[in-house]
């Protein structure tokens, strides 16, 4: 059957069947409500992937649900990039929920990570919008330690990227983020070795020489410093086993 026929005959059907998408401008509010970290907002605009207004992806309703929180998580992705979070923690978010949803095997856990999904954006944007937006050079320094957070960074490189002196970076960098540049690396770190303990399998040894850290012990020490909790009781605690939780 051609393009437009089978338009027209979904079009046809949903009419037949009172089916209606939902509207234009609430799904762009919702969405809008996120990347402004609007709690309030976001939960009057929510609706449940089953509601009126969402078309048929798939005869299978698993896979129905599966399609539309994905088209979701997409929408939403791009969404908070514009809303200043930055684009390699936005994709790989975006990356970790897909292969979460994909993975689903009932309904009721594709709408459990629906409505976990929509929290941890609004709680990430709502800090994001609390801390408001950095200076440029700030912005390019920040840029340069996610794109090389496996490798050295040192204050001296990021000075050269930033087009400043090395004292007046560091000065800039506390002034505008509330910590040094090396807690900041620090913390970066940290978070990718959480998702890592999370949804791999890597061991200690191997997830600390891939993030750069100078040992397996100062990785476990750097760790445990911003978690309060060992790389083997995270593990423990949040390994993806409990996901269903």
């Amino acid at each position: 059957m051609k393009i437009n026929d089978k338009l027209s005959q979904s079009m046809f059907e949903s009419r037949e069947n009172q089916e209606s998408h939902l509207a234009y401008d609430r799904e762009m509010k919702f969405f809008q409500a996120i990347k402004d970290g609007d709690a309030e907002e976001a939960k009057r605009l929510f609706k449940p992937l089953s509601g009126e207004g969402f078309g048929k992806l798939s005869r299978d309703p698993l896979t129905n649900h599966k399609y539309h929180l994905i088209i979701t998580v997409a929408f939403i992705t791009r969404y908070v990039i514009e809303g200043g979070m930055d684009m390699e923690t936005a994709y790989s978010i975006s990356d970790i929920y897909i292969n979460r949803i994909d993975r689903c095997s009932s309904i009721e856990e594709v709408n459990n990570i629906h409505r976990n999904l929509i929290e941890d954006y609004i709680e990430r944007m709502r800090i994001i919008s609390k801390k408001g937006m950095n200076s440029k050079p700030i912005t390019l320094c920040l840029d340069h330690i996610t794109k090389h957070l496996h490798s050295r960074i040192t204050l001296e490189e990021l000075a050269q990227v930033c087009g400043l002196s090395a004292p007046y970076l560091s000065k800039l960098f506390h002034s505008e983020m509330g910590m040094t540049i090396s807690q900041y690396i620090a913390q970066k770190r940290t978070e990718a070795a959480e998702n890592l303990l999370k949804f791999s399998e890597y061991t200690n040894i191997e997830i600390s020489n891939y993030l750069g850290f100078s040992s397996e012990s100062h990785f476990i020490q750097t760790f445990k410093k911003n978690t309060g909790y060992t790389p083997k009781e995270y593990r423990k605690k949040f390994f993806r086993v409990h996901w269903g939780e």
